[in-house]
């Protein structure tokens, strides 16, 4: 027998163990069901409904990965998207849209800078530096908007989200180029490798000789960025910014990457796990609307969602270690 057909049982096991390959087969397990439950989900127009459904909280949830990998939290990203929104639709006065789209994400880079420093340099908790950022942007959102939505966005402003490449609208091409870039750096960079060293075992890490100071710090940067970004294609859809957008997005940005099997402890998850952790809250939540599912349900679904991956998961890691 040759080491090949020897080999490759192996080789087919660590597949099937593979976190990404788990993942896409249970996101490939609901699209049948919701294929079959209801005639509309597989169609055409549904898909990009999907794929466009799936465009903001993607993008947050790129950010989110980073900072979880490495061991933290971000719960503000919500306030910050509704906050840099309100930014974005006051600079749209005045500033051309390139500049101030610019203006709004470097925003959220200093507030997630300004949480980045707390924790990392500090050494204050995650969750309770983003759970009061998170009230301090809220806050400010309120208080810059006048309490009160900001219209008037610039018509060209739909363009990033409108217009089409080969059929395919902007925004999802952006998501999809998003999710290259970060999975090129996480898997092919120092920086990346680092990343995922801080959230393993930070003091290894620091005795390695890795800046570790640096690469706590520059998630959250990321993630409040992204925050920016996400809600930037939010408004352009329609041209509208509400002190109130964001909310519960933290939410859903964690629940996406947790679903994606990353590690709440930092040092285990993957940004595709991410993406696939996207389409499957994306497709229930579209499923169930689907269905005529009350909203009020929806939200018990997807926690038990949540929770039944994380049981799952544990569930698999302890038979591999048994």
């Amino acid at each position: 027998m040759s080491d090949a057909s020897v080999n490759r049982p192996a080789g087919i096991r660590r597949l099937a163990r593979s976190l990404e390959v788990r993942m896409l087969g249970l996101a490939l397990l609901i699209a049948v069901g919701l294929s079959l439950l209801s005639p509309y989900f597989l169609t055409q127009n549904n898909i990009f409904n999907i794929l466009d459904q799936s465009v903001v909280i993607g993008i947050v949830a790129v950010g989110m990965t980073f900072v979880i990998l490495t061991g933290g939290i971000d719960l503000s990203v919500g306030s910050v998207a509704g906050l840099t929104g309100i930014i974005l639709g006051l600079a749209l006065r005045d500033l051309p849209i390139p500049v101030a789209i610019l203006a709004a994400v470097a925003s959220g880079a200093f507030i997630g800078l300004v949480s980045g420093v707390l924790v990392a340099f500090f050494g204050l908790a995650p969750f309770v530096v983003t759970l009061g950022m998170m009230a301090i942007g809220r806050s400010l959102a309120y208080i810059f908007s006048g309490q009160t939505a900001i219209s008037g966005i610039p018509d060209a402003l739909s363009g990033i989200v409108y217009t089409t490449v080969l059929s395919i609208p902007a925004n999802v091409i952006f998501l999809l180029l998003l999710y290259l870039a970060a999975w090129s750096y996480l898997t092919y960079t120092k920086g990346g490798r680092t990343i995922y060293a801080v959230g393993s075992n930070r003091e290894a890490a620091r005795a390695a000789g890795l800046n570790v100071l640096a690469y706590s710090i520059l998630p959250y940067v990321i993630s409040g960025a992204l925050a920016a970004v996400a809600i930037t294609f939010s408004i352009a859809q329609i041209l509208s910014a509400d002190p109130l957008a964001g909310n519960q997005m933290e939410l859903d940005a964690i629940a996406a990457v947790v679903i994606g099997g990353a590690s709440l402890a930092g040092g285990r998850g993957s940004i595709i796990g991410t993406l696939i952790g996207v389409l499957i809250m994306v497709m229930i939540r579209n499923g169930l609307n689907l269905l005529g599912v009350s909203p009020f349900w929806q939200g018990s679904a997807i926690g038990s969602i949540i929770i039944l991956a994380l049981l799952a998961e544990r569930l698999f890691n302890w038979r591999s270690t048994h």
